[in-house]
């Protein structure tokens, strides 16, 4: 099975913030900046453009970070993707796992700590928590902040990663809170230049759980 990396780096797409065609070459530069995993999240999209976007996505992607499709199985397995980002209303994670072929991933997007237990129990394996901070692409969450990190932290084992309103800026904050590393949208896909921001933020991921390990060693 496919393993997250630590500290990890999700870019979790949306297309509507590169309207000058360049979305994939976007996506693509920020795997080469050092994002470890691609969520193609277009909820929007009808199953027949997702499938052709996905396999664009995967072909560029080309097996540097781990490609995950939100929510829909069929696609996933259709391009041959390492995996699934369900919804915390989504498919049951047992359900996924017997459609989806062996050795892929299974994440679950969850918004409390009892929440992500469950999500654990059911086989989940790896959880995006949030909504941490106010979200652009989520106006209307209010966000919990720190405190569901750390709380969330001490009821599961499994990679726990941080999203909502996550920046160069406070992203060694969710890691010092305990997260394993954060998912991001804006971050990345609405700058200027995508692959600098995702090696950026990867290096301030780096520095931060570096600066952990040298803590817990004393």
């Amino acid at each position: 099975m496919q393993r997250i990396v630590k500290p990890c780096l999700v870019l979790v797409t949306d297309r509507r913030l590169c309207p000058d065609g360049s979305f994939a070459a976007r996506v693509e530069a920020a795997v080469q900046g050092g994002v470890d995993v691609v969520q193609l999240r277009e909820k929007d999209l009808p199953a027949g453009e997702l499938y052709r976007l996905a396999l664009e996505l995967k072909e560029r992607i080309g097996g540097r970070a781990l490609f995950v499709v939100n929510d829909r199985v069929d696609i996933a397995l259709a391009v041959g993707a390492d995996g699934v980002q369900l919804g915390e209303a989504g498919l049951p994670a047992a359900i996924a796992r017997a459609l989806l072929r062996y050795g892929m991933v299974i994440g679950r997007s969850v918004h409390s700590a009892e929440g992500a237990a469950q999500a654990e129990a059911e086989g989940a394996d790896f959880l995006v928590l949030g909504t941490v901070f106010p979200s652009r692409s989520h106006p209307d969450e209010a966000a919990a902040g720190l405190r569901l990190v750390e709380k969330t932290r001490g009821k599961v084992s499994v990679p726990l990663l941080a999203i909502g309103g996550v920046t160069e800026q406070n992203a060694a904050m969710c890691l010092e809170a305990g997260a394993d590393g954060v998912a991001v949208v804006s971050a990345i896909l609405a700058t200027p230049d995508s692959r600098i921001a995702a090696q950026r933020l990867k290096q301030v991921l780096h520095k931060a759980w570096g600066s952990q390990a040298a803590a817990a060693a004393k």
